[in-house]
């Protein structure tokens, strides 16, 4: 078995051409010939199944040591697939603090279809343990949640929810199989929004799905199949290129974002600076540092009561105002107006997402420019 680095750039590559092509073609057809009636074929109908798609969903399968991979058309299209393994009367354990879109694909569209949800800090396994009912099928969360990094245990989570017999489902968007396996750490299903870390360039939407076992294979390929949200050949491969130099870009997203820190951490301007490693004596190191690599490249910070978080972000000249994260360029939000925007100001409050919150995902730039940007639209507020 090869390393990581190697999987990355050599892994899911069928031999399925004579052209000696180093890379997997792109295979633009949305239906494919039968030799005959009744012949048993591996690929009929691109929803089903196209040669590009499966090429980059087996790398992800073999990165994320897990027994099958499944590309979608974005991120919310896979946490979709993922909550729909459950049926209505299941109740769920999901993580207080969640991706906007998450919220709202709960209580807008899932709740009012008869699954049930309860919403507990991920981080108080006791809590979690706590929160199971006769009915409970699962626990979903974010192992680093957005916007606020704070870290949870996938292994002390897993071994909670198998004690009750619940699947445990990971979005594991911000760490990447880089930095985090959650399969290897208990979890049964882990999910990204490809957009993000894995694709890296800003330039198409995706979502993928790995399964730990056969069984969990077979349901949610049912679900992909039935649903037809599938990644497009063009963007399955765009998904491939950018999944090549993921290590190479991670490394330097860190790099960048500990050199930001060490900046913030001493403009008097700031309040508080989120990132899992930042404080050493906090539960977040704790745990990044037993069951991960890395911290990512996605940090948050406070400014001071009274400073003008609108202006501030309007200021920057280099950094791009925008939502996402994981890109080759920075970008910087403001996410109680952006990215959690749908979540009524009580509840984001109680989340500790204050209107003073800054999320920034550092790219790959110069650190140094990065943080004279910052420096002079400080200086603006």
């Amino acid at each position: 078995m090869v390393k990581f680095n190697t999987l990355l750039v050599r892994g899911g590559r069928p031999d399925d051409n004579s052209t000696g092509a180093v890379n997997v073609p792109i295979y633009n057809s949305s239906t494919f010939r039968y030799p005959k009636l009744g012949s048993d074929v591996k690929w009929d109908y691109e929803r089903s199944g196209n040669p590009t798609r499966d090429a980059v969903e087996e790398v992800c399968a073999e990165l994320e040591n897990g027994d099958r991979g499944f590309a979608f058309s974005s991120g919310m299209a896979a946490i979709h697939a993922a909550l729909a393994l459950f049926k209505p009367g299941d109740h769920i354990i999901i993580g207080d603090n969640i991706y906007g879109g998450t919220f709202r694909l709960v209580n807008d569209f899932l709740k009012p279809r008869g699954l049930e949800f309860t919403e507990v800090d991920t981080q108080n396994v006791d809590a979690v343990a706590a929160a199971f009912k006769p009915n409970t099928k699962g626990v979903y969360f974010e192992p680093v949640t957005n916007p606020l990094l704070k870290v949870s245990s996938v292994k002390q989570i897993a071994k909670v929810a198998h004690q009750h017999d619940a699947l445990v489902v990971v979005d594991n968007t911000f760490l990447t199989p880089y930095l985090q396996k959650p399969l290897d750490l208990g979890a049964d299903v882990v999910l990204h929004s490809a957009t993000k870390y894995l694709g890296g360039h800003s330039d198409f939407t995706a979502g993928m799905i790995v399964t730990k076992t056969k069984e969990l294979s077979d349901r949610v390929y049912a679900v992909q199949n039935t649903i037809g949200a599938v990644l497009a050949p063009q963007e399955a491969n765009l998904l491939r290129r950018g999944i090549q130099t993921l290590n190479l870009r991670m490394d330097r997203h860190i790099q960048n974002a500990e050199k930001i820190i060490a900046y913030l951490e001493s403009n008097p301007k700031v309040s508080r600076i989120y990132y899992p490693t930042a404080d050493k004596s906090s539960q977040d190191y704790k745990i990044i540092n037993d069951e991960a690599e890395g911290a990512g490249g996605v940090l948050s910070f406070e400014i001071k009561d009274g400073l003008d978080a609108a202006k501030f972000v309007n200021s920057l000249q280099l950094i791009i105002l925008a939502v996402s994260l994981g890109a080759a360029e920075s970008l910087v939000e403001v996410p109680a107006f952006m990215s959690h925007f749908e979540i009524p100001k009580p509840e984001r409050l109680k989340m500790g997402i204050k209107d003073e919150l800054i999320r920034l995902s550092v790219g790959l730039e110069d650190a140094d420019d990065l943080i004279a940007d910052l420096d002079q639209a400080f200086d603006k507020i």
